[in-house]
Parts: structure tokens; C-alpha cells; sequence
């Protein structure tokens, strides 16, 4: 596997300077989010706060516009979270065993695994979904692979046949193998694994059988109305509540269910705005790990807003941007993308 390693190894960022802080990036990052996807957020974010310092000290604004677009926003705040434990608990340096790696702020046995191995030689396996593919075709497990037994006979297989150094190599070249031979949602490239003559599902033409997992339940479907709001060139935004989905990030001013124009009318109302002109947008889709929202949009151009009634604001999270403020200062989630690319900078100052 070594010696496959050295010759197919993928090129990536991270393994040209592997010091824990990039690694650790590069792991949580990776969560969720395929590789191509990852190297110019990665690039990015270490541009902007390239230590672990510089991330702990971060405002919250800056580290989520750094990650807009990636998706799981816990994923940073977590980084952000396990930033300042380290400065502050560990003297400034990232722990050097999966053990105490575990004890940060969203490092899970996985993160900790492939940071201890790759940086430090620790011999741990890094049990992650490649890991685990691999794992039930060389020994037919028939079982569901996303279950906690199937992770625990993951790990005693791995390091029954670790090697005693090169750990994180080892590590990685089973990722490698993984994403690039031993391929999820079809046929392997079984003709280039190291590991072929040894592989029980290969044996038995049986390749496509493995991994076996449960049935993904049915995601919910929400319907929302969204709205793109411009009053004295700038556009409505919103920040969402700290807690629940897409917590703390910032918003475009939105409805459950598909409003009739009439309805759109009277939410655009409610929020103070006088509109001069509404039309509809295009639909869209986004899909969550358990939802999914089908979304209608409506573009308004208003020529007064009451913030206020009675003296209170009539919505506490609700503001008016300028454009630059949208490139540069507010994440707004991918879920919103298609009408945040469907802004008309000619009604923005």
C-alpha cells in the first residue's frame, strides 16, 4: 500500500507543508465537501488567518464569510471554538495524540486520528467513509457500514495491518485509495488497487454488493417564499437566530410556504416597506441533510420603510446592505444562491 502511495499520491495543498494547524483545516474542510471544491477555501482561509492564533482572535464575521459557500457553518465555529482552547489550554501548540485531540471543540475520532498520524506518526487509523469502503469489500461485511460496530471492526482490521512507521502515510494512501480506486456509487477501478488479490468482494465479483447500509430516510420538504428587497439602493438582509439551522448567518428576508403575489405583498408590508414594484423570480431547490426547501422568489423595489411601529423595530434582525457589504462582510448560505445571484446591481449604490 506504501509503495502504491508513493507512486499515485494525490496532490494536494495540505500535504506540501502537513504542520497540524493545516492538516486540522484541511480534515474539517474535507468534511462533507469534495476535495476540488475544498483547495481554493482552503488557500483562502489561510491567506486570511494563516495560525492558530490569528483564527482565535477572528470575529465571527470573518470566519464565516471566509467559509461562506462550504456549508455545515458549525464545521468553523467549532474551528473557531478549538482555536481558543488551544491558546488558551494548551500554550498556544496543537496537542500531539488522538486522545487529547478528542478533547477540542469538533475534532471527532476521525479529525483526531488523521491529525496524530499525519504530523505526529501516531499509529491510529483514521476510520472515515473511504476507510470504511475499503474495509467491507477486502473482508465482504455484510453488515450496515455506518453503524458503530462496523467502525470498531474497521479499526481492529486497520490496525492489525498498520505499519510501525509512516503512520499518516498509511493513512493517507488508504484515502487515496478510497477516492480514486475503490470508488463509491458504482464499479472500483479494482484493475489499479494495490490490493486486489487480497480482497474478498473482488473475489466474488461481488464488488458493487459492498459497503451495505440502510435505507437514507425521506427528507422533509419545506416551501418558502424569499425576497430580494431594495430600498434607498441598498437590499434587505437578515440575520437568522443563533441557534437551529444555518444559525448566525445572514439571510435574505424570507416566508414558509409559496406566497400568491397578494400574500407576498402584504409579508413585504409587514416588514415596512412601501413597494413600488414586484415581480416573481425564478424557483429554486436547496437540499439539507433532512430537508429540503423548494423556494419561490419574488424581486421588490420600495420607496419607504416604517422600521419602526410603536416606537420598537418591527423586525430586531433585519438591515439594509450595500453591495460591497454582500461581497465582503455578510455570509449568506449557499441555500440562498440563486437569488443572491439574481441581485440587480444597478438598483444597488
Amino acid at each position: 500500500m506504501l509503495a502504491w502511495y508513493d507512486a499515485n499520491k494525490r496532490t494536494l495543498p495540505w500535504r506540501d507543508d502537513p504542520s497540524p494547524y493545516h492538516v486540522w483545516l484541511s480534515e474539517i474542510m474535507l468534511q462533507q465537501t469534495r476535495v476540488e471544491a475544498v483547495r481554493e477555501y482552503y488557500a483562502r482561509f489561510l491567506a486570511a488567518l494563516p495560525t492558530v492564533e490569528a483564527l482565535a482572535a477572528a470575529d465571527e464575521d470573518v470566519y464565516l464569510k471566509l467559509w461562506e459557500g462550504l456549508g455545515y457553518y458549525s464545521r468553523v465555529r467549532n474551528l473557531h471554538k478549538a482555536a481558543g482552547q488551544i491558546m488558551t489550554e494548551c500554550g498556544g501548540e496543537m496537542p500531539r495524540t488522538a486522545a487529547e485531540l478528542r478533547k477540542l471543540a469538533g475534532i471527532g475520532p476521525y479529525t483526531a486520528a488523521a491529525i496524530a498520524s499525519i504530523c505526529y506518526d501516531e499509529r491510529t487509523p483514521a476510520v472515515d467513509g473511504n476507510l470504511l469502503r475499503v474495509f467491507a469489500r477486502m473482508t465482504g461485511y455484510a453488515e450496515n457500514i455506518k453503524a458503530d460496530p462496523a467502525k470498531r471492526a474497521a479499526e481492529v482490521y486497520y490496525m492489525d495491518i498498520f505499519p510501525a512507521e509512516r503512520c499518516g502515510d498509511m493513512n493517507q494512501a488508504l484515502m487515496d485509495l478510497g477516492a480514486t480506486v475503490c470508488l463509491p456509487n458504482g464499479q472500483p477501478l479494482c484493475d489499479q488497487c494495490p490490493w486486489a488479490t487480497y480482497c474478498a468482494a473482488h473475489a466474488g465479483e461481488r464488488e458493487t454488493d459492498y459497503p451495505v447500509a440502510a435505507a437514507k430516510p425521506q427528507r422533509r420538504v419545506e416551501q418558502r417564499t424569499v425576497f430580494l428587497i431594495y430600498y434607498g439602493q441598498r437590499i434587505a438582509l437578515r440575520k437568522r437566530p443563533d441557534k437551529g439551522l444555518l444559525a448566525g448567518l445572514y439571510e435574505f428576508p424570507n416566508a414558509s410556504g409559496r406566497l400568491t403575489r397578494e400574500e407576498a405583498l402584504s409579508y413585504v408590508e409587514s416588514l415596512g416597506f412601501s413597494a413600488v414594484r414586484i415581480r416573481p423570480l425564478d424557483p429554486a431547490k436547496h437540499i439539507f441533510t433532512h430537508r429540503e426547501w423548494h423556494m419561490t422568489g419574488y424581486e421588490v423595489l420600495a420607496d419607504e420603510w416604517e422600521e419602526f411601529r410603536d416606537g420598537k423595530p418591527r423586525d430586531h434582525e433585519l438591515f439594509l446592505a450595500p453591495a460591497a457589504d454582500l461581497a465582503e462582510t455578510y455570509s449568506i448560505p449557499s441555500a440562498f444562491a440563486a437569488y443572491q445571484a439574481a441581485i440587480r446591481t444597478d438598483y444597488l449604490g
